[in-house]
């Protein structure tokens, strides 16, 4: 009877401490109010397109090329606003082509402040059919 209490006491105390970890570990992730998105570069496509996030969000972006060297560019400006004034999206970091190596991944990060639709595309030469290689991310109110 003993070791059955003492067993059931050590199980308990198991448990609790594993109760106890796991939303603390999943209130940090989401405490920290950042989207991170997974992005796939890959001969001339990026996956997933669209993308979609809601305003107000800040957006991280892992972009990883799968078969060579490809980069990202994207405006932080909606398409078909005026380049004046106040920017759609808030970078983090200065944003220009960032160059992504085969097998590598890139961060980029932003404030999505203004809803619309932004394109993104290859800025890295990389095949025959670079000029297609695009891409949407959109901006829900």
């Amino acid at each position: 009877m003993r070791r059955y209490l003492t067993f059931s006491v050590l199980l308990l105390t198991i448990l609790a401490v594993t109760c106890a970890t796991v939303p603390r570990s999943l209130a940090q992730s989401s405490t920290e109010g950042v989207q991170v998105i997974t992005v796939t570069a890959k001969k001339y496509e990026f996956e997933p397109s669209p993308i979609r996030v809601k305003q107000g969000t800040k957006v991280r972006l892992n972009i990883t090329a799968t078969d060579h060297a490809h980069g990202f560019k994207i405006s932080p400006f909606p398409d078909g606003a005026e380049k004046t004034g106040e920017p759609g999206l808030v970078f983090s970091s200065p944003q220009d082509c960032t160059k992504i190596e085969k097998g590598q991944t890139a961060t980029v990060e932003f404030v999505a402040q203004k809803p619309g639709t932004y394109s993104f595309r290859c800025c890295v030469v990389c095949g025959f059919h670079h000029h297609s290689m695009k891409g949407e991310l959109i901006v829900e109110p």
